[in-house]
C-alpha cells in the first residue's frame, strides 16, 4: 500500500482555526508540541498512526515550537489544498533558503517572477517538443540501467537498485538541464555532482530545530546552515562552469544555438535580457529544476515497473526513501506499454 502525507508547515494561525470547527490532532509536549515524531526515520509512519487513531485522514492539525502543521493523508483533500490561493506564500525552511530554493519556482511566494518562472519551465523544460528531443537519449540511458544490473548480478550476484535508479534518472535530468551526460565511475564531475545532490537532499530532508524554535536559530546547533552555505559555495563553481561553457560554445558559433538540440541553459541565455535573470538567479533555478526533477523521474521510473512480492526477504521501501509500506522483497518486471 502506498500512503501519502501531504504536510504544510508555517502556516499563519488563522488558516488553522478559520473553521469553527477544530481541527482534530495531537496536543503533544508544552511548547515543545510533536517534536519527537520527526526525529526519527519513520516519520510517515507515525503520522499515519496518529491520523487513524485521531480519525484525521483529511486533516490533522499540530504544532511544533511556534510552527503549526497540518497533515492531509486523503488525496482529494489534498489537491483541493493544493489548489487553494491560501497556501500559496508558506513559509520557507532555512536548508531551502540557504540553498537557494526561495528563488525556484517550488518555493517563491506567488508574483510576477513566480509566474515567469512557471512560464519558462512549462513552455521550454517540459513542452512535449522538449521532452520528445531527448527521447533518444533516454532509451540509451534505459540500456546502460539494464547493462550495469546485468554487470552488478555476474560480478556481485546481487544489484544495488537505489544506485541504478538514481543514477539513471540523475544523468537524464542533468542531460535535459545542462546538456552533459556524466560517467559517476570514472569521471571527477561526475563524482561531484552526485556529491552534491546526495548533500542537497539530506539537507533538505533533515528535521531542522531553527525552523520551529527561533531562540536556537543564532546558535545553528546543528550545523545545518554552516553545511548549506558551503554546499552553495560548491554548486556556484559547478553551476558557473556549465554556464561559462555554455557563453563560450555561443560566442563561438556567434550566438546560433540550434533549438532541438539546445538545454535549459541556452533557454535561460536566451531570455536572459528579456526576463531579467542574473546569474545568480539562473544558478539558484537550475538547481532547483534538477534536485527537484531527478525526484520526479526517479518516480516515473518505478511506476513504470510492476512491483511483484516474493515469498522471503526484506522491505526495501525505506532503502528506496519512499513511503511504500512493503513487507518483502521487491522484484522489479517491466511492462510495455504504449505512450
Amino acid at each position: 500500500s502506498l500512503r501519502c502525507h501531504l504536510c504544510f508547515w508555517g502556516l499563519p494561525r488563522r488558516a488553522c482555526l478559520g473553521s469553527k470547527t477544530a481541527i482534530p490532532g495531537p496536543s503533544g509536549l508544552p511548547v515543545l508540541g510533536l517534536v519527537f515524531a520527526f526525529t526519527g526515520s519513520l516519520t510517515h509512519r507515525v503520522l499515519d498512526k496518529l491520523s487513524q487513531s485521531f480519525k484525521a485522514a483529511q486533516l490533522m492539525a499540530f504544532s511544533i515550537g511556534l510552527t503549526r502543521f497540518i497533515i492531509s493523508s486523503n488525496p482529494e483533500t489534498a489537491k483541493e489544498i493544493l489548489s487553494s490561493s491560501a497556501f500559496a506564500d508558506r513559509s520557507v525552511k532555512e536548508s531551502a533558503y540557504e540553498l537557494l530554493f526561495h528563488r525556484a519556482m517550488g518555493f517563491n511566494p506567488y508574483g510576477e517572477y513566480w509566474r515567469n518562472l512557471r512560464r519558462i519551465s512549462a513552455n521550454h523544460l517540459f513542452s512535449p517538443k522538449r521532452i520528445a528531443s531527448f527521447g533518444q537519449f533516454r532509451r540509451m540511458i534505459g540500456i546502460e540501467m539494464i547493462k550495469e544490473i546485468m554487470g552488478s548480478m555476474e560480478k556481485n550476484g546481487e544489484v544495488e537498485v537505489k544506485r541504478v535508479l538514481h543514477l539513471g534518472s540523475l544523468n537524464n535530468v542533468m542531460m535535459s538541464v545542462f546538456g552533459k551526460c556524466y560517467d559517476f565511475s570514472e569521471n571527477e564531475d561526475g563524482s561531484e555532482l552526485e556529491g552534491l545532490v546526495s548533500e542537497g537532499y539530506k539537507l533538505l530532508g533533515i528535521f531542522n530545530w531553527s525552523d520551529h524554535f527561533r531562540v536556537m536559530g543564532w546558535l545553528d546547533l546543528q550545523g545545518v546552515r554552516t553545511r548549506c552555505r558551503e554546499l552553495v559555495a560548491r554548486v556556484n563553481v559547478f553551476v558557473e562552469k556549465i554556464i561559462a561553457e555554455h557563453r563560450l560554445k555561443r560566442t563561438e558559433n556567434e550566438g546560433v544555438v540550434d533549438e532541438s538540440s539546445g538545454d535549459f541553459v541556452d533557454v535561460l541565455l536566451d531570455l536572459e535580457k528579456e526576463n531579467r535573470l542574473s546569474d545568480s538567479d539562473m544558478i539558484a533555478v537550475l538547481w532547483a529544476i534538477g534536485l527537484a526533477t531527478v525526484q520526479l523521474w526517479l518516480a516515473q521510473l518505478l511506476q513504470n515497473f510492476k512491483w511483484v512480492a516474493s515469498e522471503n526477504g526484506v522491505d526495501l521501501s525505506e532503502c528506496l526513501k519512499l513511503s511504500l509500506e512493503m513487507k518483502r522483497l521487491l522484484v522489479c518486471k517491466t511492462v510495455p506499454r504504449v505512450c
